[in-house]
């Protein structure tokens, strides 16, 4: 078990079922169970995902002046997240709509209201911080200013970062200059993944970079190790949907590789984790407890066995 401080947006998730897309025009459409609504966003789903697998997290976020926090711990959770660190600093929460189809292509509609406008007090991280094991962070303007106080405790930095893209780079540097671990998604990344990956190398050195791909899998990049592989996904359960699958398999794979310090074996059950979590609708269900991890780890791969997956 590792103690985590995680920090970044939380917002409200609208995910909406249709046909295909681009979606068709009509005035009225009326489908049973195609929209779900939900909390979500980078910080939250990855400190109830890391909550699950038993870590204890400190999740400082940015919410609305009259939020009703107990939108965070609805009842019949079977765990919960402290709301102590999530400050109601903007006049509404952040929201985001989803459009997914049967393909698992997706359309996302974000506002994240006036959250580039204020400030997190940072009276409230140092202690946090001085006491945990990593520190997870979104590319967040309010998250900039936990770098400095993380590498005055020598802790390291993990970051999500959020919508890459190479003309706003420039915005994330910060982030990326301090991270050992970086997440990306490919969504908005154009030219060759292993490409991609090696520009960042260049530049920014990190210890270990994942470059997730949806359906096709991932690319893994491990400084020590000097190892840089493309891995499929695998399946344990049906795609329902596929939104928040990134920030769970991330959680996931930071939760393993502190506690074995192997990327390998982490991205493993990572990767178990995002696939389980896919048969679910909602960005912040359908994790998986370790020891269901387990089950599904030896099932797959035998106990014991070293990680079958094509490279």
């Amino acid at each position: 078990m590792s103690t985590f401080v995680v920090a970044g947006i939380t917002q409200i998730e609208t995910i909406v079922k249709v046909e295909h897309l681009p979606a068709d025009f009509v005035p009225m459409t009326s489908v049973p169970d195609s929209i779900h609504i939900a909390p979500g966003g980078d910080a939250y789903n990855e400190a109830l995902a890391l909550t699950w697998l038993g870590d204890n997290v400190q999740l400082y976020s940015i919410v609305g002046r009259n939020q009703d926090m107990s939108l965070f711990n609805p009842p019949g959770s079977r765990v919960t997240i402290s709301t102590e660190y999530m400050l109601p600093l903007v006049d509404h929460l952040p929201m985001q709509v989803i459009l997914c189809d049967k393909e698992r292509q997706q359309q996302i509609f974000e506002d994240i209201k006036d959250l580039r406008d204020v400030s997190y007090d940072m009276s409230m991280v140092a202690p946090g911080i001085a006491y945990c094991d990593m520190v997870v962070l979104s590319n967040a303007n309010f998250c900039r200013p936990f770098i400095k106080v993380a590498e005055r405790y020598g802790k390291p930095i993990a970051v999500n970062v959020h919508e890459y893209r190479e003309d706003k780079e420039k915005y994330s540097e910060d982030f990326l200059k301090a991270a050992s671990v970086m997440y990306f998604s490919d969504d908005t990344i154009t030219g060759d993944p292993f490409d991609f990956v090696n520009d960042i190398i260049e530049k920014y050195d990190p210890e270990v970079i994942i470059l997730g791909q949806g359906a096709k899998g991932l690319i893994l990049y491990d400084k020590k190790k000097q190892l840089k592989v493309h891995y499929n996904t695998v399946q344990t359960n049906e795609v329902v949907n596929t939104a928040g699958a990134g920030n769970a398999l991330l959680a996931c794979f930071l939760h393993f590789y502190l506690e074995t310090g192997d990327s390998v074996l982490a991205i493993k059950d990572a990767l178990l984790f995002a696939s389980y979590k896919i048969g679910y609708v909602g960005t912040s269900t359908g994790f998986l407890t370790v020891e269901q991890l387990e089950q599904w780890h030896n099932l797959i791969w035998g106990i014991n066995s070293p990680m079958q997956l094509d490279q």
